[in-house]
């Protein structure tokens, strides 16, 4: 993939004691955790009872991503998304598991739905109003990388503005042992193909990324969506370069220019 720069027009960030991109911020600038931190995010975009049914990891996508709409004075209705999850829901998979294996026809129909890989890229469709294309996908370890890639080829074939949201929640259960994830962790761009003072440029490029040391990758290191951080840990502070993990034997190399 040839280098494609981008405008970033807004930005969304939600994980364990740091609830929005400004805490991050403050984070990786030498702060503290938000003490009083909620323990799941409750997405403003969804009516009270969806909100209740809906899970961890939708919530998180939905607040990132209607964060960073915000940030960048765009309505989310009328924006395409790509929605990269590495594991989806895992705490869904597991009960989906357990009870069809011990007593099927008791299998929660609110479950059932939730337990799909889009679930998230659904509801935000439903809260925002948006009949625009959404895309979901999964890559293991590359997943945001691949989700960024997606992004970017969708504004290189004529999309304006994309939707990016990265997000992952919590393995439980038989699962923990090979789908390892902790924690709640959230991120979302708003990708743009007008000019702008923050831009990011990515190519694909042969290797393998180097561990990650940044403040918030010590902080969320154990959820599946922290081979994004070291980007976002870039956009916090004034890092110019970074590389994610891409594939084996693949990472995509993001160059920023703070404006």
């Amino acid at each position: 993939m040839p280098g494609r720069t981008v405008t970033i027009e807004g930005i969304g960030f939600w994980t364990d004691g740091l609830p929005s991109w400004q805490a991050a911020r403050d984070f990786v600038a030498g702060g503290a955790l938000v003490a009083d931190a909620p323990r799941k995010p409750s997405p403003r975009l969804l009516a009270p009872n969806e909100r209740r049914r809906a899970p961890e990891t939708v919530a998180v996508a939905l607040e990132v991503a209607l964060a960073a709409c915000t940030a960048a004075g765009r309505d989310p209705a009328s924006l395409p998304s790509v929605f990269a999850s590495t594991h989806g829901d895992l705490a869904i998979t597991d009960y989906m598991c357990a009870t069809l294996a011990s007593d099927p026809l008791t299998v929660s129909p609110t479950k059932f739905h939730n337990s799909v890989h889009n679930a998230a890229a659904g509801y935000w469709t439903i809260g925002s109003g948006c009949m625009h294309a959404s895309t979901a996908l999964s890559a293991f370890g590359a997943t945001f990388a691949e989700g960024l890639v997606e992004a970017l080829a969708q504004l290189a074939d004529g999309a304006e503005t994309v939707l990016l949201v990265g997000y992952d929640g919590a393995a439980v259960g038989p699962l923990e042992s090979t789908s390892h994830s902790r924690g709640l962790l959230g991120g979302a761009l708003v990708l743009s193909r007008a000019p702008g003072n923050l831009r990011l440029r990515a190519t694909l490029v042969d290797g393998t990324p180097p561990p990650a040391t940044g403040a918030l990758s010590r902080h969320a290191a154990g959820n599946a969506m922290a081979p994004m951080l070291p980007l976002f840990e870039a956009l916090a502070g004034d890092g110019d370069v970074v590389v994610l993990d891409a594939g084996p034997g693949r990472m995509l190399r993001v160059e920023i220019a703070h404006g």
